[in-house]
């Protein structure tokens, strides 16, 4: 799933994706169809006009909601098929509106970048393990991204140079899923051991940097719950 504003996004196992209204009756207003298998991934473009899909037949449709219609399956904008597994890991860049990460299964290993408007691949980097999910710093030029076998470790990444910064451990199971504290210095992790990580891991914001200097463990672990 994946919200904006209003509208709930919702990916099938048949392939199929649907915008949901919530505010009336009658609910489903587009449906997006292009993927032959089940979707994986989905998300919004901060504009909340571009929708990313990722879907278990390795491929990656960038959807407009300009061309979409309520009477007839919407046609894409792009079809991105260089990724050779299924794709989950999306992330839209917070400070560059069309560029787009994607992050391939167990078979691919690559995070590969993107130009939503041309449908180019800007960059692939072979990060060597599955991709599971991606997330962009709000306050660096960094990406997070996590990872399942073997390691099941995040790892944080420079942009644009993709220089492999810190190498994050702990899970035992394939991490999942990340969300981003509101200031942008705090990350959450899933996976597949049941445990909650909380990772200190991204920069302060520039209005804080000015602030007196707490002193902190970089790219430390603050917590886990089970």
């Amino acid at each position: 799933m994946a919200w904006n504003n209003h509208i709930p996004t919702t990916g099938g196992m048949d392939g199929q994706i649907v915008n949901n209204d919530v505010r009336i009756r009658s609910h489903v207003v587009e449906t997006y169809r292009g993927h032959q298998q089940e979707v994986c991934g989905l998300k919004w473009s901060a504009s909340g006009q571009q929708l990313a899909s990722g879907g278990n037949d390795n491929v990656v449709h960038i959807w407009d909601r300009s061309m979409a219609s309520s009477n007839s399956p919407t046609q894409w904008l792009h079809r991105l098929e260089e990724h050779t597994s299924a794709v989950k890991a999306l992330a839209w860049c917070p400070f560059q509106s069309n560029l787009l990460a994607t992050g391939g299964g167990g078979g691919d290993r690559t995070i590969k970048f993107w130009n939503t408007h041309t449908g180019a691949c800007l960059n692939s980097v072979d990060t060597g393990s599955q991709v599971c999910s991606l997330l962009w710093s709000k306050n660096e030029r960094e990406l997070l991204s996590s990872h399942g076998f073997t390691q099941n470790q995040l790892t944080l990444w420079k942009y644009p140079s993709m220089v492999k910064m810190a190498e994050l451990t702990g899970h035992t199971s394939r991490v999942l899923y990340m969300a981003q504290s509101p200031d942008g210095c705090t990350v959450a992790s899933a996976a597949g051991d049941e445990t909650l990580r909380f990772w200190n891991v991204f920069g302060v914001p520039e209005v804080a940097k000015t602030a007196p200097k707490v002193n902190r463990e970089p790219f430390s672990q603050l917590n886990r719950i089970r």
